[in-house]
């Protein structure tokens, strides 16, 4: 998998040189001529079981990304970019440098939620209270869940780093809404992991301020009966946020 990632890799980098040698494509149409070959890029990184080389392939990824995004920005791009600083933040960043897994992940936030902002209710409601927020949910559909997931998740990540932030209690209630917007709309997308998500949330708080194991112990029960139990992370979330909170070492385990 390894050789078939540094392939693809090499063959983008030929396309650019192309580009820039004849001069024959715009910026645009070469950025969206190579949507087939992310797609198959982020598959050959989702099955690669050599760990290190996806840590220290990913950063060039991020800023591949970015390039990308400043010559011709869409929705597609907007959330694979969320996606990918999601994910290196998450497995490589959080455990060892704390303030740069915040800045990932508000990058991600941020990537994700540039489509969303183009509903004139959300943008204006963004920064307000939760009641004034929770409606402008409304205007969203199907096609909104993955951009909806991406940005309640990245920004989920960022409040668990950052409680000693005052606004974080004004942005806990938004995820939440966020998140069971996605269920509503398509509790399938990305296996059921709007409802792993969930359950992160309400097992990892008290009861004061919105935690509730009952409701953790469904959603993550949806998001294993989506999934089949196939998904590694899914477990790893049960048993750091449920399993730790129940104190319950078997579940641990």
């Amino acid at each position: 998998m390894a050789s078939i990632h540094k392939r693809i890799s090499a063959l983008a980098g030929a396309l650019f040189l192309a580009w820039f040698l004849t001069g024959c494509a715009s910026p645009e149409f070469m950025v969206k001529s190579m949507d087939p070959l992310m797609d198959k890029m982020n598959t050959s990184v989702n099955r690669n079981p050599d760990v290190d080389m996806i840590r220290d392939s990913l950063p060039a990824t991020l800023v591949q990304l970015d390039g990308f995004i400043e010559i011709a920005p869409s929705a597609k791009l907007y959330l694979r970019a969320a996606e990918a600083n999601f994910g290196y933040s998450f497995a490589f960043v959080e455990d060892v440098n704390k303030n740069r897994a915040s800045f990932l992940y508000l990058k991600a936030r941020d990537y994700a939620l540039a489509p969303l902002m183009l509903n004139d209710e959300f943008r204006g409601s963004l920064h307000k209270t939760v009641d004034k927020f929770r409606p402008s949910l409304d205007g969203f559909g199907r096609s909104d869940a993955p951009a909806l997931y991406w940005a309640a998740s990245a920004w989920m990540a960022w409040t668990a780093l950052n409680l000693d932030k005052t606004e974080v209690l004004m942005d806990i209630p938004k995820i939440e809404a966020m998140l069971l917007k996605v269920i509503e709309l398509d509790e399938t997308y990305y296996f059921g992991s709007a409802h792993a998500a969930l359950g992160a949330y309400y097992a990892s708080r008290s009861k004061v301020i919105g935690g509730d194991p009952d409701k953790a112990k469904y959603h993550f029960d949806r998001a294993f009966e989506i999934s089949g139990s196939r998904l590694f992370f899914f477990h790893l979330l049960y048993a750091k946020y449920y399993a730790y909170q129940m104190q319950d070492r078997a579940l641990f385990e």
